[in-house]
């Protein structure tokens, strides 16, 4: 990249110029004009994007940098705001502007009125008398969902679970219905405010769901007791965690935007993570979206800016067809599971999108601090919560030593393919070097 004559290229985390080793401050990654859009990179306040202060950034800079970074948008709808005409149509400026706040209000107005029509036509308001506490752990989990690649059901199958006694089939179910409505609230508001996806994940990853999804439900899930479903939940996520928090001690690590140098290979590793995703999500309400997170961040290097919003559409799509197989296909969802469901919709449908909005928002480094959180508490519960036998934590311990090692493969497969990535961009940068010293020639004669 070329700033006032001068040379500046990125070295691990610093800026060089002319030669010379000039140290950065580690701010939040953004686009450069001039690189590759899909390189996620660091910047610099500083002139230029030169950085020559010493001293410590201020408290506020720091809170602006990991929790108000700004939202990663497509590039139509950067130019929409960058090209914003006054003399628009009123109601055209507002679709532009104020795009946040309509992809809020119209899913939630929509569920709404259809919820608040059902319950006043019935009068089934008797139902928060004794459920009130699911509608309260959905607050939370609703904006856990739109927030983090960790779904709804990572909250709310752990908590029913372990916190409540409620019986794993049921809380699975719930899962399944409850993301059914408020993910794709929070996918409805991702899309109408046109935040960056990786649309290759989103179309494999669903193809292998699908069967995965079918085959745990009518298969998997009815050899499994309730405490393997909880022990194996928790034990695989923690240890997806662990290795992710391994990888993030690497602060000026290279992400992308998305999948770099796509190739039919990767859409093969891409459908195999859905259909091991579906299962998982059958047995426990959650798990292509964090599959496919894990796949995109460890593997493929995707900033997990992009992965989480990735995710949630991920689990909007498969969470609909899951909860269709277990409540129309197969008909064996309890009533109890539709009462949950019943005092939570108006509560999800609102939480889901706005913790998409907030997530878009945040850093990665606090996006994964969160996934680091919940799964550390998942399995500290877990453990002390759960009647466990020798076999059972024997087991548990097994996964989580070899999800841990699986994963922390995963990473090393991932930096072969960074470094593949990376020899490919220089042998093209030569060769454009090249044409364009062969063009000034000719011009030149």
């Amino acid at each position: 990249m070329e700033t006032g004559g001068s040379s500046i290229v990125s070295n691990g985390g610093h800026m060089v110029k002319d030669g010379d080793l000039i140290s950065t401050l580690p701010l939040a990654p953004t686009i450069i004009p001039g690189t590759d859009s899909n390189t996620v990179v660091e910047d610099c306040p500083c002139q230029e994007n030169i950085c020559t202060c010493k001293k410590r950034r201020p408290v506020c800079q720091c809170l602006k940098k990991y929790f108000w970074e700004g939202q990663t948008l497509n590039k139509s709808h950067q130019k929409a705001i960058a090209n914003l005409d006054p003399n628009f149509p009123w109601w055209k400026r507002i679709l532009i502007t104020h795009r946040r706040s309509i992809g809020l209000i119209i899913p939630a107005l929509v569920y709404h009125f259809f919820w608040w029509a059902y319950f006043i036509k019935f009068n089934t308001w008797e139902l928060f008398v004794d459920k009130y506490f699911i509608s309260i752990t959905m607050i939370f989990g609703s904006m856990v969902a739109g927030m983090t690649t960790e779904g709804g059901g990572a909250v709310a199958f752990p908590v029913m679970t372990l916190a409540f006694k409620i019986k794993p089939s049921v809380a699975r179910d719930f899962s399944l219905l409850i993301q059914s409505c408020g993910m794709t609230a929070a996918a409805f508001t991702i899309f109408w405010m046109k935040i960056k996806l990786e649309w290759h994940s989103i179309i494999f990853c669903t193809l292998g769901a699908l069967f995965g999804i079918i085959f745990g439900l009518e298969f998997i899930d009815p050899l499994l007791s309730p405490a393997q479903k909880k022990m194996g939940f928790v034990s695989v996520w923690f240890s997806f965690a662990f290795a992710l928090f391994l990888l993030n001690r690497y602060h000026k690590r290279r992400t992308f935007k998305t999948i770099p140098d796509f190739t039919p290979a990767k859409a093969v590793v891409l459908i195999i993570t859905g259909v091991f995703g579906g299962i998982f999500t059958a047995v426990a309400g959650s798990g292509v979206d964090i599959c496919s997170f894990s796949v995109l961040t460890l593997l493929f290097r995707v900033s997990e800016k992009t992965a989480t919003p990735t995710s949630v559409i991920l689990m909007a799509i498969n969470t609909v067809i899951g909860g269709y197989w277990k409540a129309v296909m197969m008909n064996s969802v309890e009533q109890i599971t539709w009462d949950y469901l019943a005092v939570c919709i108006p509560i999800v449908v609102i939480g889901a999108p706005v913790g998409s909005i907030i997530g878009t928002h945040f850093h990665r480094q606090v996006l994964a601090a969160l996934i680091y959180i919940l799964d550390t508490v998942a399995l500290i519960s877990a453990f002390a919560i759960v009647k466990l036998n020798e076999v059972l934590i024997g087991v548990s311990v097994g996964i989580i030593v070899f999800g841990f090692a699986f994963f922390f493969m995963m990473t090393k497969v991932g930096e072969y393919i960074l470094k593949k990535v990376e020899k490919k961009e220089n042998l093209d940068e030569i060769e454009s070097g090249e044409i364009n010293e062969n063009i000034d020639k000719n011009s030149s004669m």
